[in-house]
């Protein structure tokens, strides 16, 4: 919401530049893609192996 808030801000000091963040806004998003599916797989990946290491401590009940 306060993206669009500041969106339409920027609408009404300039709106030439609110025009081409709205056209450009999908393929930003589509260029960071990949690095936001890079990001979730390495903290899987992250919590997959501490839950691992402390497989031991949680059957044993230790906080």
């Amino acid at each position: 919401m306060l993206n669009f808030l500041l969106w339409l801000i920027l609408l009404v000091l300039c709106w030439p530049i609110a025009i081409i963040a709205l056209i450009l806004y999908p393929f930003v998003w589509l260029l960071l893609l990949p690095f936001k599916l890079l990001g979730l797989a390495i903290d899987i990946s992250f919590d997959f192996v501490r839950g691992i290491f402390m497989l031991p401590f949680r059957l044993l009940g230790v906080k």
